[in-house]
């Protein structure tokens, strides 16, 4: 007996049942926010020089500017915008290729973080 009340033999089974249940609830709701991030886009991977004038077409360009040093950039398909990519290394098989990316986007600072990526089909 605490101040008068009596407590419960199984308070510390109880107490961990529900601090158990809260791991999981956010566990949960942080995988469900994680993948809210993440959208999936068509477009195509160029080069910081020229940008959607070559979307499409011009792989051997792509490729020789970025071997130059211009950065690889990700061009939306649907809405011709240029996105700086925050991870170039996973693009390095794709230059001048149509794409599917899955990516969280930065609309603030028009760049993307590449989480997958596959020819288009």
């Amino acid at each position: 007996m605490v101040d008068g009340t009596t407590v419960s033999p199984n308070w510390r089974f109880h107490l961990k049942r529900i601090i158990a249940t809260l791991v999981i609830a956010i566990s949960f709701g942080a995988i469900a926010a994680r993948a809210a991030d993440s959208t999936t886009i068509n477009g195509y991977i160029s080069d910081s020089m020229c940008g959607v004038k070559h979307a499409g077409s011009g792989a051997a360009c792509v490729k020789k500017c970025v071997d130059g040093g211009m950065a690889p950039v990700f061009v939306d398909e649907s809405k011709k915008e240029v996105w700086k990519i925050d991870n170039p290394e996973s693009v390095k098989d794709y230059l001048g290729s149509k794409v599917t990316i899955t990516a969280k986007a930065d609309a603030s600072g028009k760049s993307v973080h590449i989480d997958s990526i596959a020819e288009a089909k």
